[in-house]
């Protein structure tokens, strides 16, 4: 049976392509599984289909070298058009046939990349919670009774899950950077107008980014690269230069105004508390700041005028199609049309926030703010009782983002997080784009995380430059739990593959290394088959990544469990 790691990886998925262990075809096929798998995690209001998928597929050129994203499949957010599925921004009622791909999606087709599918989001993109649908609550990849987190809901989960190496969001007030952060990804959203909005439904049009959410930093990079642009035909497009990772001069942490909320607040905070001890070590100068000014930037987002440019894109249809929106939703953009919201308080708002951004330019000028990417989280119940204040709260440190024309990108604090993971976003103004990648870079390599080697990679032997050359150091040797069996694979050259066993297993000899977050997707580049990365347990109980062989690969192979103890 053909190896899938549970995320996929463009230095997998290239480098398995390269040696012919890997099609495109299957790996759509995989797909399509893996999205019956899941079915009831409501992540697709379009699920993957394996004949649409191979109507891209047979289209690619025979040299994969020849477009940067050949056979990467993606996810596409169901408010960004793609030619031949229905866009319906989770509202069947306002569904519509578009006759062309969204800007971002042509380029990214043209660059390689497949679509595979149409994701679930929180209605006409208004939500940060993920269960505004009438297609359903899209439940956590880790944690099936945690809120997703919105409204790019469906495109996270999508690719914590395995369906997809990278996906496309929307952010308005934070939809592509929170759900990042509550399924352990890494959320990219470039500055208003580097990726063109055409073909997008607007949420808030004047402040709207499509984004993308990827496993890797260096994923999400590449998608950048190739969905950024001008775009002639799209009206809020700017020009910016290529964003070149580089680092600030100053990090900004708040030195006061951070709160943490819901059933898990105490984790969030101690989690926050790690990554300021982290930033504080990478070597750049931290200042910490009045984050007064932010915080009042956001609440003009949905407390001032600015909710009314919602309603005049989709007020006339909520207007003539009487109980088709979902309850929720349909408050929150009525709220719009309050009488309140005159011409001149909008005047007064927009006034107000160009002050803003006058200040956010002279704060952040060759610097970054640092902050939780939210507070806290919550159940899918929790938010059933209270949707409101649930979802406002989740919004704490998002909603200031785009009014003040800034870029940003949410990174885990913890890549190997499984169950309440946390995350901290990198802010920079708008052509700083550089400078959150750097930091975010940065930020990534100060976090490792223990792997476990029983081989030819072990400390001294052939293969450990692999390691060494990554970042990677050795820390211990130990024993594993009693739980495995050893086995000499008829491979070239000959290495040892380590199979678990409960019940005619015993303790191997590993080697323990921290390796590098930021390294893992090249070093999974290097892994060949039969071998795989899977979780091993060691003598004192503690649960690390490391090398496992698949069943298949024992063929031919002698079983070596007695001499485990020993260099092999």
């Amino acid at each position: 049976m053909k190896y899938f790691p549970k995320k996929l990886t463009m230095t997998w998925i290239r480098n398995s392509y390269k040696e012919g262990s890997l099609t495109p075809e299957e790996l759509a096929g995989e797909i399509v599984r893996r999205a019956e798998k899941y079915r009831d995690y409501n992540i697709w209001i379009v699920a993957p289909d394996l004949k649409r998928m191979m109507g891209y597929i047979e289209k690619l050129p025979k040299d994969m070298e020849s477009l940067p994203l050949w056979g990467i499949p993606f996810a596409v957010k169901d408010n960004i058009d793609v030619a031949g599925s229905p866009t319906t921004a989770a509202c069947p009622d306002y569904a519509y046939d578009p006759k062309e791909d969204a800007a971002v999606v042509k380029k990214l087709i043209e660059a390689g990349a497949f679509p595979v599918g149409k994701t679930n989001l929180d209605q006409f993109a208004t939500g940060l919670v993920g269960t505004r649908s009438p297609y359903g609550e899209v439940k956590n990849a880790l944690d099936p009774e945690l809120i997703s987190g919105g409204s790019s809901s469906g495109s996270a989960v999508s690719v914590a899950l395995g369906m997809a190496a990278f996906s496309l969001g929307t952010d308005t007030a934070g939809s592509g950077r929170v759900p990042a952060a509550l399924n352990c990804l890494v959320g990219y959203k470039p500055s208003l107008g580097a990726w063109s909005t055409k073909g997008v439904v607007p949420a808030c049009a004047s402040l709207d980014c499509v984004t993308v959410f990827a496993n890797s930093l260096e994923d999400a990079e590449k998608v950048n690269l190739a969905a950024r642009g001008v775009d002639e035909e799209c009206c809020w497009s700017r020009e910016y230069k290529e964003p070149l990772p580089k680092l600030p001069k100053k990090i900004c942490l708040a030195k006061d105004g951070v709160t943490f909320y819901g059933p898990y607040a105490d984790i969030y905070k101690a989690k926050w508390e790690q990554a300021k001890k982290r930033i504080e070590d990478m070597g750049i100068t931290v200042e910490y700041i009045d984050y007064t000014m932010f915080s009042k930037a956001a609440s003009i987002l949905y407390d001032g005028p600015w909710v009314a440019e919602r309603w005049k894109d989709l007020g006339d249809f909520v207007e003539s199609h009487p109980g088709k929106v979902f309850p929720v939703t349909e408050t929150i953009l009525r709220s719009g049309d309050k009488p309140e919201h005159t011409a001149r308080k909008v005047f007064e708002a927009m006034h107000q926030l160009q002050e803003y951004r006058m200040r956010a330019r002279h704060i952040l000028k060759d610097a970054v703010l640092i902050m939780p990417t939210a507070g806290g989280t919550f159940k899918r119940d929790d938010v059933r009782k209270d949707p409101i204040s649930t979802n406002s709260q989740m919004g704490l440190y998002t909603n200031h983002c785009n009014l003040l024309d800034m870029c940003a990108i949410a990174v885990p604090e913890n890549t190997a997080d499984t169950s309440i993971p946390f995350g901290i976003t990198i802010f920079s103004l708008s052509d700083q784009e550089g400078e959150i990648l750097g930091t975010a870079e940065q930020f990534l390599q100060t976090q490792s995380i223990p792997f476990a080697v029983c081989g030819l990679h072990k400390k001294g032997f052939p293969l450990e430059s692999q390691l060494t050359e990554l970042g990677a150091s050795y820390r211990e040797s130990v024993n594993t739990a009693p739980h495995y069996r050893l086995y000499r694979l008829d491979t070239v050259p000959e290495k040892p593959g380590m199979v678990y066993d409960d019940k005619k297993g015993a303790a191997i000899a590993v080697d323990i290394y921290e390796l590098p977050v930021v390294s893992v997707g090249a070093f999974l580049g290097e892994i060949r088959k039969p071998l795989c990365i899977g979780n091993v347990e060691l003598s004192d109980g503690r649960i690390v990544k490391g090398f496992l062989c698949e069943e298949y690969g024992l063929a031919n192979a002698k079983e070596i469990t007695d001499i485990g103890k020993y260099e092999v």
